[in-house]
């Protein structure tokens, strides 16, 4: 079975799917490879929108595959994997082209770190969502802090980052993290979202966005995506990260 399908759309909509329901569709290197492809796809003149889903109902995104990830100690390890996908997520982030995470089902650190790169999360009624990074000794390392904190007003983007919990939808709107809760098939929600949006031309779509990332490049926001990046790598060393995630990872 393929870890992730990429499909366009004869509406526009270019749809990368992680396929790996029985890992929680959590990211590993093919995933990340597939992403990169992706996001070339979607620079593509008859794409519109960009979208980044899960397969089946439990899990959108799961974060980083621990089994995998688990196998990187030191400080230089973990930073060769948390940038890679900090540069993807990047890459989505500057996307000139509307993008959206079709929150299928639950989005847990990571996940939430590829959610928040996208401009829209729309989410099916009563998945939950959390950064819980810090419950694991470590911040996020994939970019997304500094990321919902450029979206997000700052109180409610550190509240998140802070209590590295779980919130239900209704929370999740309330924070402002989720932009469209949808109920059903996630298709069909997608579709009452973007179905707007898709009715302009594509140049006038990213001319809108290019403003927004005028201000972001404007902020340095590149440059402290990386401190994040570097400042979470110091954490992974640590012990008490180590320790967590063999908790984590004996409770499965």
């Amino acid at each position: 079975m393929e870890p992730y399908l990429i499909r366009k759309h004869s509406d526009g909509l270019l749809v990368f799917t992680i396929n790996r329901a029985e890992k929680r569709n959590a990211v590993n290197d093919e995933i990340m490879n597939g992403l990169e492809e992706a996001v070339a796809l979607a620079h593509e003149k008859d794409v519109k929108a960009f979208v980044i889903t899960g397969a089946g109902e439990k899990a959108f995104c799961s974060g980083g595959d621990l089994t995998v990830f688990h196998q990187l100690h030191t400080e230089q390890e973990a930073y060769g994997m948390l940038s890679k996908m900090s540069h993807i997520l990047t890459k989505i982030f500057l996307l000139p082209k509307p993008t959206i995470a079709l929150m299928n089902g639950t989005a847990v650190g990571g996940g939430c770190e590829v959610a928040a790169a996208c401009d829209f999360r729309i989410a099916r009624k009563g998945i939950k969502a959390g950064f819980i990074q810090g419950t694991l000794a470590i911040t996020t390392g994939w970019g997304g802090g500094t990321m919902i904190l450029e979206k997000l007003p700052p109180a409610k983007g550190l509240k998140m980052l802070l209590e590295a919990g779980l919130y239900y939808t209704e929370e999740l709107q309330e924070l402002g993290f989720v932009d469209y809760v949808y109920e059903g098939d996630p298709e069909e929600g997608l579709q009452t979202f973007v179905q707007q949006m898709l009715k302009l031309e594509p140049n006038v779509t990213a001319a809108y966005k290019e403003i927004l990332i005028r201000r972001w490049k404007d902020a340095g926001v590149s440059e402290k995506i990386e401190a994040e990046v570097r400042r979470c790598a110091e954490l992974w060393e640590h012990d008490a990260h180590h320790k967590q995630v063999e908790k984590f990872l004996n409770k499965k």
